[in-house]
């Protein structure tokens, strides 16, 4: 931890915005160095331009590969193409735009030429794919079309990374996250026209390829804010006279907050509408980085101090915070100040699977990745719903959301959606925005905030302690990791327990895990190697004290170095 997380940034912390654009266009990547190569990790390529990770070539390079696989999935209808608020996400859409009007595609970009949050991307792609009509959505398994004219989509964000960061993600018809099959081969084909020259991508100025007869605007802002009350009880919310905070954070919800408590007559103040790409006025993280992390106590401490200052009222029955993209929320309540993550998801599902949502699938499964805190499964047990554990990945979720099958999907990095009042897809990528609301929601229709619920369910379940720490591992040890068999961990107990089960797939679904997860009746943790650094991180939980879940840590640690040898 950083002295200085959760103060003030200073003139010394920001990135100079000129350098990064100019390195952006300036700057050819060296492709003998791995992290300069087009890599997709979970939520696409992401980078920056003065580590020359994210550049004008990267662009045209991945955007071209994306032209070339949507050809070969028979995707031929029209992409809808968003950014956000990094600044090196416009450089990137206008590359992208060139490369996508040279090969002829159908492009949508936003009618006011603006930002536009990743679920507002997911959603268009979604409407047009007939997803929410009541004969549903014509995409096949993973996104595969069937037929012809089915949309997709990119979004230009690398999420709540820092300032000095771009990302470029692609979602296929299905309207989510593309899965690892589709990543894989963009990125490959990408890497390949990397090394044979991006000169050799045909471009459209950018001048003559916005006027192009292929590209076209779209109201991302009013299809989505429109249809808001298809999925939430709106109404509650202004009836009860709700007071919301709303911080985008800087981010991509700037304009679609106000625009939503216009919309629906809501108390509803933005807290701050500034847009700013150095990030000037956030307080810092963890490790005096400027990170637009709305689940971080360090990174929401502006907020949080304003809801919970001492001797205070609170200006605010509940305010939330997103990231730059908006796929990520942050609960703050007077009482509680910043809700942990996996407490807020579990109360949204206590919440939604009570009663709330009658027109839902009855069989409808509560869907959680398995690092998400085992509160959710208790939760889960005591409704009577079958519990989806899944692989770290919002793309898991796709399918049960596409179908109805799957009511609710959540990490618990602070990212989820759910379905519809009458029980069809919302949206396939995570939805910040709707979780946001949600909270006012549960306030306006129980009386109680998210936090006084959580409260509820820790006298019902008992009290968690959760926490994700890294821990240091080599290349090789990282690809043993990823690969482990359960037969491959030999310990018999953890922290002073007995152990119950050693997972290498997710029991969800089958799927590889990338790692190990070990629980005992009282905790569990689980191991995943990093994308991006030479660590592995360990997910931990106690439903007995922070002693113990420290003691579960050290112990994971040597449970995972015994299994690698």
């Amino acid at each position: 931890m950083d002295p200085r997380a959760g103060t003030p940034a200073q003139s010394s912390d920001l990135v100079d915005v000129d350098a990064l654009i100019g390195a952006y266009y300036d700057r050819a990547p060296d492709l003998d160095d791995p992290a300069q190569q087009v890599v997709f990790g979970t939520s696409g390529h992401r980078g920056s331009s003065l580590d020359g990770a994210f550049n004008e070539a990267h662009i045209v390079a991945t955007t071209a590969a994306i032209v070339e696989y949507r050809r070969s999935q028979g995707t031929d209808g029209p992409l809808y193409i968003g950014r956000d608020t990094h600044a090196l996400s416009r450089p990137a859409l206008e590359s992208a735009v060139e490369v996508l009007a040279a090969a002829g595609v159908q492009v949508y970009v936003d009618a006011r030429d603006s930002y536009t949050p990743t679920p507002a991307v997911s959603h268009a792609i979604l409407l047009h794919n007939g997803a929410t009509s009541t004969e549903g959505v014509r995409t096949g398994n993973g996104g595969s079309s069937q037929g012809t004219g089915l949309a997709d989509g990119i979004v230009v964000t690398p999420s709540h990374n820092p300032p000095r960061d771009g990302g470029f993600k692609y979602n296929p018809p299905h309207g989510g996250p593309a899965d690892s099959d589709a990543t894989g081969w963009i990125a490959a084909r990408a890497n390949e026209i990397l090394r044979t020259g991006v000169g050799q991508v045909a471009r459209t100025p950018l001048d003559r390829a916005l006027k192009a007869d292929t590209t076209h605007t779209h109201d991302f802002l009013a299809a989505y804010v429109d249809d808001l009350a298809n999925v939430l009880d709106l109404d509650a919310i202004r009836s009860a006279g709700v007071r919301i905070g709303a911080d985008p954070l800087g981010g991509a919800a700037v304009e679609y907050w106000g625009a939503i408590g216009e919309r629906y007559g809501l108390d509803l103040t933005v807290v701050n509408p500034h847009v700013d790409p150095q990030w000037a006025f956030m307080t810092l993280d963890w490790d005096a980085k400027i990170r637009m992390d709305c689940s971080s106590p360090y990174a929401m401490a502006s907020l949080v101090n304003r809801m919970t200052a001492a001797g205070a009222t609170a200006p605010y029955d509940v305010a939330t915070g997103n990231d730059a993209d908006a796929d990520r929320h942050g609960i703050v309540t007077p009482d509680a100040g910043l809700m942990n993550p996996n407490h807020y998801l579990a109360v949204a599902i206590r919440y939604l699977y009570s009663g709330a949502r009658p027109g839902w699938n009855p069989d409808a499964a509560i869907g959680k990745t398995l690092v998400s805190s085992s509160l959710i499964d208790r939760v889960a047990a005591s409704l009577g719903r079958r519990l989806l554990e899944v692989p770290v990945g919002f793309k898991w979720f796709v399918p049960g959301l596409l179908d109805g099958s799957v009511g609710f999907g959540g990490e618990e990095s602070a990212g989820a959606s759910f379905l519809r009042h009458d029980g069809r897809v919302w949206t396939t990528d995570k939805d910040g925005l709707i979780l946001a609301l949600l909270a006012s929601e549960i306030i306006a229709t129980t009386g109680k905030s998210p936090s006084e619920h959580h409260a509820e369910l820790v006298s019902e379940f008992g009290e968690s302690w959760y926490a994700r720490v890294d821990a240091p591992a080599t290349l090789e040890q990282k690809a043993t990791l990823g690969k482990l068999s359960p037969e491959q961990v030999t310990a018999t107990s953890l922290a002073g327990e007995d152990i119950t089960a050693r997972l290498t797939a997710a029991p969800g679904n089958g799927a590889s895990i990338g790692g190990l997860k070990v629980t005992t009746e009282n905790a569990w943790f689980a191991a995943r190697p990093s994308g991006t650094e030479n660590v592995y991180k360990i997910y931990a939980e106690s439903f007995r004290s922070p002693e113990h879940l420290a003691e579960v840590q050290v112990a994971a640690k040597d449970v995972v170095s015994d299994a690698l040898g």
